[in-house]
């Protein structure tokens, strides 16, 4: 996975101000390589607007050709969490078994976890990811779809039938 292109997008009004420390962006590159051995390439942070977040995004993947975007923050119900409708902007097809699995996960130590709106889904080559907002949150989402970033990369590149991936096992 160490090939791949990472990004991350944090939207947060004050990290964005500077206010607060992005806990959850450190807990993410923990994880990203603990279970997939790959760091991050680029990094942003934005308000949580969804006009800097949509221009981030498109930027990271239609510029920059990152492999795997994830953002972090602003999937909850506050008026100021709007990344999931930024990422519903961008993004050309939804993924929904992975968010769903992430709010599975996540329900089995809170049941506010039904409350998120993270959206997953690809954009070309690039696969999407939401994560929410705090580090706790973005370990058990992270955790619950770890093992099927890797796979779903291939299958968006085209690169199922090379080498130990067939199309069979896609499903």
């Amino acid at each position: 996975m160490s090939h791949y292109k990472i990004a991350v997008i944090t939207s947060s009004n004050s990290i964005f101000r500077g206010e607060r420390h992005n806990d959850s962006l450190d807990k993410l590159m923990e994880l990203l390589k603990r279970d997939l051995d790959s760091e991050v390439s680029i990094q942003r942070v934005v308000p949580d607007h969804i006009e800097s977040i949509k221009e981030a995004m498109i930027e990271l993947i239609d510029r920059e050709r990152v492999d795997l975007l994830i953002s972090v923050g602003g999937t909850g119900l506050s008026p100021e969490d709007v990344t999931p409708e930024a990422t519903e902007l961008v993004i050309d097809r939804q993924i929904p078994g992975l968010a769903e699995e992430m709010r599975r996960a996540s329900l089995r130590n809170s049941r506010r976890a039904m409350l998120t709106r993270a959206v997953t889904g690809t954009r070309g080559n690039t696969l999407v990811i939401n994560f929410p907002g705090n580090p706790k949150g973005v370990e058990e989402c992270f955790t619950a779809i770890s093992d099927q970033i890797p796979h779903a990369l291939n299958i968006i590149q085209g690169k199922v039938g090379e080498g130990s991936i067939t199309r069979e096992e896609t499903w």
